[in-house]
């Protein structure tokens, strides 16, 4: 600890050192009561919460597929189809009780107009659940 003594007529000089043991004091302190009262905090009623997975798509016999390659052909389970075929296809499956899903494969090349042709058409077939495939991501890493 360092003391001025006896400096000749410097009586009137500011002290530039600022005293930092107070708040240092002060810190600790702090510290330790949020040491101690967060495990009180942190305490609720013990209840069992439900768990939940998240299962991959199912394709049901009742599903349509249709996938749409790079190129923006049409594909009515795996088998090749005009925009025409499509929309008179959807129509007739629209009508049926219930009604199926359509889940729409598009390669990730393909343009989004194709994709768009496909959901424009399922709107005007009055399909009213259209899902879209992808990959899962990769496991590990």
């Amino acid at each position: 600890m360092a003391m001025n003594v006896g400096q000749d007529g410097d009586e009137d000089e500011v002290i530039a050192v600022i005293n930092t043991t107070p708040l240092v004091d002060v810190m600790l302190v702090l510290l330790i009561i949020f040491l101690i009262t967060i495990p009180v905090v942190t305490h609720t009623v013990p209840v069992r919460l439900p768990t939940e997975t998240v299962n991959p798509l199912q394709t049901k016999p009742d599903s349509i597929e249709i996938a749409v390659n790079k190129d923006g052909d049409f594909f009515w389970n795996e088998k090749l189809v005009d925009a025409t075929t499509l929309l008179a296809r959807l129509k007739v499956a629209s009508v049926k009780l219930p009604q199926p899903e359509v889940h729409v494969r598009g390669d990730q090349t393909t343009r989004y107009e194709f994709i768009g042709r496909v959901v424009t058409a399922c709107e005007r077939a009055g399909i009213s659940k259209v899902s879209f495939i992808t990959q899962p991501p990769a496991r590990g890493g």
